[in-house]
């Protein structure tokens, strides 16, 4: 990495962190909307410096909160699989911000459920565990899948991806794909 990855990967962290405390009452609890995971499908285009500052980022963001140290250590585990998923996956940018949203889903919601009561699912009544890996996984889906596909979608513009290297940004994307 060199200083401008670095500098890359603070921005994104400080985005990250700055959009979840800023968006606190949806990115917290056990109906979340976490706004700033729509960053993560940024790492299929900028690669390390996104994957770290999403992980970064939702470590301060977590930290700030502090809803228990398993919460500090494991949301930014789930964001740094799901940028990776996100980065392997970068050549089917839609499958890439699906699958990466899961992770998520499953490890947040995998213990975010001793902290919270579950939501009802579509009505449904299910365990507390699977009730809120369902309500985390919906969520992910939202921020990750529709709202960062979104994101990534203009950012693969030839347009933007010309400036972007331009300014001296590794952008990892073929010639054909933006």
């Amino acid at each position: 990495m060199d200083i401008r990855d670095i500098a890359l990967t603070a921005v994104i962290a400080a985005l990250y962190a700055s959009l979840v405390v800023f968006l606190a009452p949806i990115s917290y609890g056990p109906v979340q909307l976490r706004v700033a995971d729509c960053l993560i499908p940024l790492s299929a285009i900028l690669g390390w410096p996104a994957i770290a500052g999403v992980t970064v980022g939702c470590l301060v963001g977590n930290a700030y909160y502090w809803l228990s140290p398993l919460d500090v250590a494991l949301g930014p585990l789930a964001n740094l699989v799901s940028s990776l998923i996100v980065f392997a996956l970068r050549r089917r940018p839609l499958l890439a911000c699906i699958v990466g949203s899961l992770p998520i889903g499953l490890v947040v919601g995998g213990y975010l459920w001793m902290f919270f009561p579950p939501p009802g699912v579509l009505g449904a009544v299910l365990p507390a565990w699977l009730g809120m890996v369902v309500s985390i996984t919906l969520s992910s889906l939202i921020a990750v899948g529709a709202l960062g596909y979104g994101i990534l979608k203009a950012l693969l513009r030839p347009n933007v991806v010309a400036a972007l290297r331009s300014s001296g940004i590794r952008v990892y994307v073929e010639e054909d794909q933006g």
